[in-house]
């Protein structure tokens, strides 16, 4: 239950945050998108209107009647006001001459002085979109370019359909919000599923580690209880006996050196036995300190192997001596002692199985 509410809230995190950039990228990226669509064709009609410009210039200059330009002008742009860009032309009056909606000619130009200028000046069009985003559905049109005709008082205008851009910009807008919507579940989605899958791996092996440690544990805890074991049957078990399972080669004391003087001890007063840059030192359990000419591996040779355990390359420990057993790197034991050590005294892994087995003896 507690997964399944941690996966909701995990989705609704997602979604909440993809929601937050989108809000603001989406503005972003409509305005970049539309800005750039519209500069298109912005110059676009800026040089369709000089071209015109240019050639009513010819035209007059080759000695053709303005009237008879203005009726050809008249008639080749008729109803070219349904396209989002046209031209016009009107004098210097500010008389419509040719418009492609003839119930306007006459009439004066009507148009966003400020615009204009903006669009002349700064060579942009964001003002543009501004003014198609906040413009109100009775708006027609704008002239964005004016191209003046050297020889005669006419002038040709760029026009921009202002419904007809708005239409554009509405499509280009839900065109976005379609991507981004597409795009949201998708990656709401993935990621949700990413999040499940990797949740559910990360459980799995955190499931595997706990019960491996589980296992480590009573493992451990039973070589620990097998230790107990084994000191309750030495402690019970007669001299007498331990002396009869006690083979020739076996000692009850050794002859070891206190500086100058030779010192016996009884193997059994011992608690570990260990080496030293070259040097052999026995341990006993009341703190005391002697050295033998003896190395580690003669030393065990003499040794009850039911009392004592080969630890590793330094250590021959007693079982009466072990205080602890507890579990130390990758399968590898670490072995406390009553007497505490400078050293620590580690069995390794390929040594560990031997160790548990002389514990069950």
């Amino acid at each position: 239950m507690k997964k399944d509410k941690l996966y909701f809230l995990t989705f609704l995190s997602i979604a909440a945050i993809f929601l937050m950039v989108a809000l603001f990228a989406s503005k972003y990226f409509i305005k970049v998108s539309a800005n750039q669509l519209i500069e298109v064709q912005v110059e676009s009609s800026k040089r369709e209107a000089n071209e015109v410009a240019k050639l009513i210039d010819f035209q007059l200059s080759s000695g053709i009647k303005k009237e008879a330009i203005v009726t050809n002008i008249q008639e080749i742009i008729e109803s070219s006001n349904a396209n989002s860009w046209f031209i016009s032309v009107f004098n210097w009056s500010g008389k419509e001459i040719a418009n492609p909606d003839k119930t306007k000619v006459g009439q004066l130009v009507n148009s966003n002085q400020t615009l204009l200028t903006s669009l002349k000046e700064k060579n942009n069009s964001d003002d543009l979109y501004d003014l198609l985003v906040n413009s109100n559905a009775d708006s027609h049109s704008e002239i964005i370019h004016i191209s003046p005709i050297k020889n005669a008082d006419l002038i040709v205008a760029a026009n921009v359909n202002i419904k007809s851009i708005s239409t554009q910009m509405n499509t280009l807008k839900s065109n976005f919000h379609l991507i981004f919507l597409i795009m949201g579940i998708l990656v709401i989605v993935l990621s949700f599923v990413a999040v499940r899958i990797i949740g559910s791996a990360y459980e799995k092996q955190l499931e595997l580690r706990n019960s491996n440690l589980t296992s480590e544990v009573v493992n451990l805890s039973k070589l620990n209880t097998d230790l107990v074991s084994y000191k309750e049957k030495v402690a019970e078990t007669p001299l007498k006996t331990i002396k009869e399972e006690t083979t020739e080669k076996e000692k009850e004391r050794i002859l070891t050196y206190v500086r100058n003087e030779l010192v016996p001890i009884a193997t059994k007063d011992i608690a570990y036995i260990y080496t030293e840059n070259t040097i052999t030192y026995v341990v006993c359990f009341d703190g005391k300190r002697s050295t033998t000419n003896l190395s580690l591996d003669d030393m065990y040779t003499n040794l009850n192997s039911t009392l004592f355990f080969r630890a590793n390359r330094q250590f021959i420990i007693s079982i009466t001596a072990i205080d602890k057993i507890i579990k130390y790197g990758n399968s590898q034991l670490k072995i406390l002692l009553q007497s505490k050590t400078s050293e620590e005294i580690i069995i390794s892994k390929n040594k560990a199985a031997e160790f548990k087995q002389w514990l069950s003896i």
